[in-house]
């Protein structure tokens, strides 16, 4: 497949770059992952003018893109390093998943929508970017031994609790990214487990975001 990336979606994505660096994204690895993967692949060719906006724009099912900020911030408090194994709740349109595997890591994904999984699954594969793509529950993680344990979990839906299956699924010493849902709206977390105990773990806060909710042994889509 031929995908258009012109100079001038080039020269948006590094306007795009500056715009986060002003935000407070300092981690190279991450601006060079999101100045070098088009964002305007992920999304309908009708949206192309906002693709370089820092806004979250709809990609079906009732599934949005993520502002870029969330996705270049998410990628930062994961502290990815290459080689990695990480595993990405949500695979939505791909793009986050595309800025993982950027990155160098080597990255698990799953979708419950069949309808994203089909469409994305078979768009990151023509784009050359080789994630290990599964439908299922995210919730519940990927309980195959052979994939398992990940040094990184990054959930990109709203959780009302971290699901334990996915703490469980989280090597010692490994980093969950998630946004926390309450009452009050959305917080994102950074949890570094120390230790197979609650107790153990390092939580640490970064500021409300936005998420559709993460879906609890509902029926797939």
């Amino acid at each position: 497949m031929t995908r258009i990336d012109t100079f001038k979606h080039k020269g948006l994505r590094q306007q795009l770059c500056d715009e986060l660096r002003r935000k407070g994204i300092v981690d190279e690895a991450v601006l060079r992952a999101m100045n070098e993967v088009p964002r305007h692949w992920f999304i309908d060719s009708a949206l192309d003018a906002f693709a370089y906006q820092d806004r979250a724009l709809k990609i079906g099912c009732d599934q949005t893109i993520s502002h870029p900020s969330t996705v270049a911030m998410q990628s930062q408090l994961l502290s990815v390093q290459p080689g990695m194994k990480v595993l990405e709740i949500g695979t939505g349109s791909g793009y986050q998943t595309a800025i993982l595997c950027k990155m160098g890591a080597k990255v698990f994904s799953i979708e419950r929508q069949k309808g994203l999984f089909d469409k994305t699954r078979t768009l990151l594969s023509q784009l050359g970017f080789r994630a290990h793509c599964f439908l299922g529950d995210g919730y519940r993680g990927l309980t195959e031994v052979d994939y398992g344990p990940y040094d990184r979990i990054i959930v990109t839906c709203g959780a009302r609790e971290v699901p334990a299956a996915l703490m469980g699924q989280l090597k010692e010493g490994g980093i969950m990214v998630i946004p926390l849902d309450d009452d009050e709206g959305q917080e994102m977390l950074r949890i570094t487990k120390n230790g197979p105990s609650q107790s153990e773990w390092k939580v640490e806060k970064f500021g409300a975001y936005s998420f559709v909710p993460m879906l609890d042994g509902r029926q797939m889509r």
